[in-house]
């Protein structure tokens, strides 16, 4: 449960938007919503870019973002933080969870892992469906020798680390006190094939470097929180408290996206739309035609 002690802390948020294309209503309102949050608390308010993936991640997308916040007049403080600076210490954490011999190598690849869900269907975990551990026994030696030659990732053995810290809670302000459930996690990948490191370990090690006091987002990442508490709790990180919003969706019910095409706010901006009021309209949830907000 959240102390007193907590509650009075200086809070810090952040909004951290990744650069894989440009942002719609959806990231206005969870930006406009961790904004209000820290400034409504005498609060500091950071932008951090998730451009770890850099096979996706554009400058041009960055410029996009910085623009449109400023439009809407969402004014960070501070510099703009940039996950791409940090490598270093993504890959230190990896090693010492290494040592702890709580990651393994996992060859799987797209296809053979939606042969198994074909087989079957597997339990839905934060990531889509769970993995059915396949990797998770192999010879150690044996894993070595193939990875000489094979690509691979690096997966979170969730058993073995809930075996060492034993049962975990994290505290939400909209919906209460959450106990940690090692069924619904699954072994999460936490350094993939091609990148140095998976969101799950660098939003965990960003928030505390940063000093989040609030981790303000959307509710569709609710799920992923039992991870990023049991990564606090394996790597002595603090643990913030968190604020899960609800999502706008579109007419169809589906939350909006980047790959669902969702109007961007650039287009909004370059064709002399007011930010403000579009800021203002927002906040009084008058959405536009077709969009609306999620139960809470």
């Amino acid at each position: 449960m959240t102390s007193s002690t907590q509650l009075k802390r200086d809070i810090v948020v952040r909004f951290a938007p990744s650069p894989n294309g440009l942002l719609h209503l959806g990231h206005a309102y969870a930006a406009m919503v961790a904004h209000d949050f820290a400034r409504e608390r005498d609060g500091r308010f950071l932008l951090r870019i998730e451009d770890i993936d850099s096979g996706r991640s554009r400058p041009e997308f960055v410029e996009a973002i910085l623009a449109d916040l400023q439009w809407l007049g969402l004014i960070w403080d501070g510099d703009v933080i940039f996950q791409s600076e940090r490598f270093e210490s993504y890959a230190v954490a990896v090693e010492r969870l290494k040592d702890m011999d709580m990651l393994y190598r996992c060859f799987c690849t797209r296809t053979s892992m939606r042969q198994t869900q074909e087989a079957g269907p597997q339990p839905e975990g934060p990531d889509g469906p769970i993995y059915a551990g396949t990797c998770r026994h192999l010879d150690p030696a044996l894993a070595r020798e193939r990875a000489r030659t094979e690509p691979h990732s690096w997966r979170l053995d969730v058993a073995k680390a809930i075996a060492r810290t034993g049962p975990l809670d994290w505290y939400d302000e909209r919906h209460g006190e959450q106990i940690i459930h090692a069924e619904k996690l699954g072994d999460v990948v936490i350094v993939p094939k091609d990148t140095p490191v998976a969101y799950h370990l660098a939003v965990t090690l960003d928030d505390a470097r940063d000093g989040i006091s609030h981790v303000v987002r959307g509710d569709d990442l609710f799920a992923s929180t039992d991870i990023h508490r049991l990564l606090q709790a394996l790597l002595d990180l603090p643990t913030p408290i968190y604020f899960h919003h609800p999502l706008l969706l579109d007419e169809s019910g589906a939350k909006l996206s980047k790959s669902r095409d969702s109007a961007s706010l650039s287009v909004l901006r370059t064709a002399g739309r007011s930010g403000y009021e579009l800021l203002q309209e927002l906040r009084a949830a008058n959405f536009p035609v077709g969009i609306s907000l999620s139960a809470a």
